[in-house]
Formats: structure tokens, sequence, C-alpha cells
């Protein structure tokens, strides 16, 4: 599961269909709906909000907006709460972590899409998916880096 702090204008489209229902999963599991992935390290940024499945409905509005713009139609009911008028709680993401992610897609952009990985390498810094705020920091504690990734854990 992946769940991606940067904006979803630099993902694939492979990518940005794997992180719609790959974020679907983690609101049912945020839900109580399944017993698989309970644990999974990503949920944390958002079960640290005061209400976990607005957090996640405002992420998956992101993917839907992204996907509006380029002509896809996800399906914006199965969103639980989708973002109601007002404040949203945003959540937080460290510098350290956006720079991890960065290399991360940078490595799978490489292969997949050229253009956007060109529009990602010279994002200085990044933009952020418009659920996240960055704050100074190192890579999550809840990250598993994945070797040749281009960053490693400071340690």
């Amino acid at each position: 599961m992946r769940l991606w702090s940067l904006h979803p204008t630099y993902l694939d489209t492979k990518g940005l269909l794997a992180c719609w229902r790959e974020t679907l999963l983690a609101q049912k599991v945020l839900d109580g709906k399944t017993t698989g992935y309970r644990n999974h390290p990503q949920l944390q940024r958002f079960r640290a909000t005061a209400d976990p499945l607005a957090a996640v409905g405002n992420y998956l509005e992101g993917l839907a907006w992204e996907a509006d713009k380029r002509g896809y139609n996800f399906n914006r009911a199965l969103i639980l709460l989708p973002p109601a008028e007002g404040t949203v709680q945003m959540l937080m993401v460290t510098t350290g972590q956006v720079g991890y992610e960065r290399e991360h897609l940078l490595a799978k952009l490489a292969v997949r899409d050229a253009e956007r990985e060109v529009r990602l390498a010279a994002a200085d810094p990044p933009l952020l998916h418009p659920a996240f705020d960055a704050v100074p920091g190192d890579i999550e504690s809840w990250e598993r880096p994945v070797t040749g990734a281009g960053v490693s854990r400071p340690g």
C-alpha cells in the first residue's frame, strides 16, 4: 500500500489508479470493514487525526480531482465521508518523507512515464497532495524504505 504525500499530478496512470484503489482499501480498514491491512504503517497518518474517515475521505477527494483533470471517472460515491464545507484537518508529512517519496516515485516514473519523471525531477520542492502540509523532519518512522529508492533512513 502506497498512499503518496506527493501531489497526484506527478502520478502516472498506473500510479493514480493504484493509489485510488489502495486508499479505498485503507478507508475500508479504518471503517472496520476488513481484517486485512489493519496494522499497515501508512494508516498511522490517518489514525493520528481527530476523524480518520474524514481525513481519508479528503485524501480520496484529492485523487478524484486529479482524475477529473485527466478525464477519468473515479466513483466519488465510494468515499464514505466526502469533504464537507469548511475546514478539514490537514495531514502532516515530514520534508524527509517527501524527499524519500520523490526519489521512490522518480525511479518508478523512469520506467513508466518519462514526461512525468521530468516534471517531478524539476519540482523543487515538489507539490504535495492537497490533504498534506509539510513539516521539517526525517523520513517518517512508519516508512519501510525500499532498497534503491535513492534515500536511506538516517541512523
